[in-house]
C-alpha cells in the first residue's frame, strides 16, 4: 500500500507538472476586480492560467499580476501577445464584459497570428484590443490635420456598408497632422484603389434647397462614435497596398471636388469688407458651384503701403462638361480673354439670414479695363464691387452719405426765418386792411346777388313762355323754308322758266346793244329806215 500510494502520488505530481506552463507577469494601472488565486487567464473563452498573486510594483504606480499558466498557453507567450482586463464596459460602440458581472472579471489574452519571441513579462493594456488577431483584411493610413469625432472602433462604410473600423491613430510632423489607421476587412479591402477617396462621415448633414430640408446621416452608429467612409470612382486605377496614404477629407463634398481633376489656382483682391467669407465657401459660376475658398488672410503690400486681402480659392475644371476643348488653349490666353471680356470675381451674399458670403465669377458689363495678372503660380482675377446683396448694400450706404451730408440745420434756419417772415406779414397791418377791403367788397357783392335776385324774379317767371314763343318762331321758319324751296328751288317751275328767260334776256340784250351802236353811229337811219342803212 505505501509503494502504491507512493506512485499514485508520483503520478499526481508529475501530471501536476506536465500540465503547468511558464510563470508570466503582467503590469496593470490597477488591480480592479482581479482576485488572487481566482481570477482566470482566458483565451477565447479557454482558460489558460490562473492569477497566483497580486502586488505593487516597486515605485508605487501601477500592480503586477503574476500568472501560473498551462502547458498549452507557452506557444502563445511571444511579444506580440497582448493582456487587458475583461470587465463591463462601453468601448468602441460595443458593451463587453457582461458575463463578469456572474463569474467575476478575468484577464483576456491575444496572441499574433505572426511569430515573435519569447516573453514572461508583459505591460497590459487599458482598453482591449479593437481587432481580433485573426481578422483578415487591409490596414490602410489616412493623413488628416485634425481628429474631429472620429474614434476607437468608429466604423468604416463603403456604399452604405460597414465594412471596417478605426484601429488607432498616430501624431505626425510635430503633431500638424493626424494619420489614422482604418482596417478594411476582406473582401472589401479589394475595393480600396488607389484614386480612392476617404472622408468624414460622422454626424448629421443638413442641406436647406429647393426641396426642403434634407437630412443625410450615415448610421446611427457614426452619429454617436463617428465614421468614415470611401467610395472607388470607375477608373483602372491598381488595388492599394497598406502602404499607400490616402488624404482624408471633411466631407462628402470635399472628396467630390477633388476628384474633379485639374484645379486652378487663383487670387482676388476685394476692395472692401470679407466679412462673412469662411475657408471653404463656395465659388460659383452662373450659380453653380465650381470650386471653393482655400485662403482669406490680411497681407501687408510693400508697393501699395497698405493692408490687403488677399482670397485664395481654387476652381475645380472637372466641373465644367466638355472641356477638354479648352484644354488645348494656353491657360494665360483663355484667362487674359475672359478678363478682356469682362469677367470678375464679384462678393455675394446668397442669403441675408446667415450673412455668410461666396464668390461669383461673373461678366460685367462695362468693367475698368484689366490685364492678367500672376502672383507666383496663381493667377489673379480682377475683383468687381458690383452684384448680389452687396452692391444693394453699397448704393444704401452712398444714399444714406449723400443724405447724411445735407445740411439739414441750414435748411431748418431758413425755413425757420421763412417761418417768421410769413407770420409778420400776416399778422401785419397791411394784410388786416386788406382783409377789411375784402370783407366790405363781399358785403358789396352780396347786396347786388339780393338786388339781383329781387328784379330777376318776374323774368326768370316769364323764360318758359318766351321759350315757348321762340320755339313756334322757330318752327314757323323752317315752315316758311320749305315753301320757299318748293315754290323757288331748283326742281320749282319757276326755276325752269327762269331759265328759259335768261337766254331770251340775254338774247334781246345783244339786239338793243347792237341797234344802239347802229344809231350811234347813224342817228339817221331812225328817219331813213334800215334799207339806205344797209347799202352804207
Amino acid at each position: 500500500m505505501p509503494l502504491i500510494t507512493a506512485l499514485i502520488g508520483g503520478w499526481l505530481a508529475w501530471d501536476t507538472f506536465s500540465k503547468r506552463g511558464p510563470t508570466i507577469t503582467v503590469e496593470f494601472e490597477s488591480a480592479s476586480g482581479l482576485t488572487a488565486g481566482q481570477s482566470q487567464l482566458k483565451y477565447k473563452n479557454v482558460v489558460m492560467g490562473t492569477v497566483k498573486s497580486i502586488s505593487l510594483s516597486p515605485d508605487l504606480t501601477h500592480v503586477i499580476v503574476t500568472i501560473e499558466t498551462v502547458r498549452e498557453a507557452e506557444s502563445l507567450l511571444t511579444d506580440k501577445t497582448a493582456f487587458w482586463v475583461v470587465k463591463p464596459q462601453l468601448f468602441a460602440g460595443n458593451i463587453t464584459g457582461l458575463d463578469t458581472l456572474l463569474s467575476g472579471s478575468y484577464i483576456g489574452m491575444r496572441p499574433s497570428s505572426e511569430s515573435g519571441v519569447a516573453k514572461r513579462h508583459f505591460v497590459g493594456e487599458q482598453d482591449p484590443p479593437v481587432l481580433q488577431a485573426w481578422a483578415k483584411g487591409t490596414t490602410f493610413s489616412l493623413k488628416s490635420k485634425r481628429l474631429g469625432s472620429v474614434s476607437l472602433g468608429s466604423p468604416i462604410f463603403y456604399r452604405d456598408i460597414e465594412v471596417g473600423m478605426v484601429l488607432g491613430w498616430d501624431l505626425g510632423d510635430l503633431a500638424r497632422n493626424v494619420t489614422i489607421h482604418a482596417f478594411v476587412r476582406s473582401p472589401f479591402d479589394q475595393y480600396v484603389h488607389t484614386d480612392s477617396s476617404f472622408w468624414n462621415a460622422s454626424g448629421l448633414s443638413l442641406k436647406l434647397g429647393a426641396e426642403g430640408v434634407t437630412v443625410q446621416m450615415e448610421s446611427l452608429r457614426a452619429l454617436l462614435l463617428g465614421g468614415l467612409a470611401f467610395d472607388t470612382p470607375d477608373t483602372d486605377q491598381p488595388r492599394a497596398d497598406a502602404s499607400h496614404l490616402f488624404p482624408l477629407y471633411p466631407n462628402l463634398e470635399a472628396a467630390k471636388a477633388a476628384g474633379f481633376g485639374q484645379q486652378l489656382h487663383l487670387v482676388s483682391y476685394f476692395p472692401g469688407s470679407v466679412s462673412g467669407l469662411d475657408v471653404g465657401a463656395d465659388v460659383t459660376l452662373h450659380g453653380l458651384k465650381i470650386g471653393e475658398v482655400t485662403d482669406v488672410a490680411l497681407v501687408y503690400d510693400a508697393k501699395l503701403d497698405r493692408i490687403v486681402v488677399p482670397v485664395h480659392y481654387r476652381v475645380e475644371a472637372g466641373r465644367i462638361r466638355n472641356i477638354a476643348k479648352a484644354e488645348a488653349i494656353d491657360p494665360a490666353k483663355l484667362a487674359e480673354e475672359m478678363i478682356r471680356r469682362g469677367l470678375r470675381a464679384t462678393l455675394q451674399a446668397p442669403s441675408l439670414i446667415t450673412g455668410g458670403k461666396i464668390i461669383a465669377l461673373e461678366r460685367v458689363d462695362d468693367a475698368k479695363p484689366a490685364d492678367l495678372e500672376r502672383d507666383g503660380d496663381v493667377y489673379v482675377i480682377p475683383a468687381s464691387e458690383t452684384g448680389g446683396f452687396d452692391s444693394i448694400t453699397r448704393s444704401a450706404n452712398e444714399l444714406l452719405s449723400k443724405i447724411n451730408r445735407i445740411d439739414f440745420d441750414r435748411i431748418g434756419r431758413s425755413l425757420s426765418r421763412a417761418a417768421e417772415g410769413i407770420d409778420v406779414t400776416i399778422n401785419g397791418p397791411q394784410i388786416k386792411k386788406t382783409l377789411a377791403a375784402l370783407e366790405g367788397a363781399m358785403v358789396d357783392l352780396q347786396d347786388i346777388a339780393r338786388k339781383l335776385d329781387k328784379d330777376a324774379g318776374p323774368a326768370l317767371k316769364r323764360l318758359p313762355a318766351i321759350a315757348a314763343q321762340l320755339q313756334d318762331a322757330v318752327t314757323q321758319a323752317n315752315r316758311l323754308i320749305s315753301s320757299v324751296n318748293a315754290g323757288y328751288g331748283d326742281d320749282s317751275r319757276f326755276r325752269r322758266d327762269l331759265d328759259r328767260l335768261l337766254p331770251q334776256l340775254t338774247d334781246a340784250a345783244r339786239s338793243i346793244r347792237a341797234l344802239t351802236d347802229l344809231l350811234a353811229r347813224h342817228p339817221e337811219a331812225l328817219i331813213r329806215g334800215r334799207t339806205n342803212t344797209g347799202r352804207e
